[in-house]
């Protein structure tokens, strides 16, 4: 039913349903596509309920990196949810961006300056940059 959608959740029960239902269960958040966790799905929940929850998510993301690059492009999920975060916001600071990511603010994981640097080696240094503390979405 979820056959090859990556997923990470850190709810051992859901990691088995969603498991069960043929999705690729992650062991860390920044690894899957979609981090079921943020849909808010709350048991009792049918398959069919999780299948369209989850279809429409990865369907939204990916119209929106479509729309953002114009044309289709598969990320990782921390580099898509950092793309999407800053277009949707029009800019976050370097801890905004942090705790929209799930850290702490004063988290000294290099996790989300890996993915940026990585999103401005494949995409060119201008891709997103840094005005004042302020990330944002430059050239593309």
């Amino acid at each position: 039913m979820l056959d090859g959608i990556r997923l990470y959740s850190a709810d051992e029960t859901w990691r088995r349903i969603l498991s069960e239902l043929g999705a690729v269960v992650e062991d860390a958040p920044n690894t899957a596509y979609l981090n079921f966790d943020e849909l808010g799905i709350t048991m009792p929940a049918t398959p069919a309920t999780i299948k369209t929850a989850v279809q429409n998510a990865v369907d939204s993301n990916l119209r929106l990196l479509h729309t953002i690059f114009g044309r289709n492009v598969r990320l990782p999920y921390i580099q898509a949810k950092i793309i999407i975060m800053l277009y949707k916001s029009g800019g976050l600071s370097g801890a905004d961006l942090r705790t929209a990511l799930g850290y702490s603010p004063n988290a000294t994981t290099h996790a989300v300056d890996t993915a940026i640097y990585q999103l401005r080696k494949t995409f060119g240094r201008d891709f997103i940059i840094n005005t004042n503390g302020v990330y944002k979405i430059g050239r593309i």
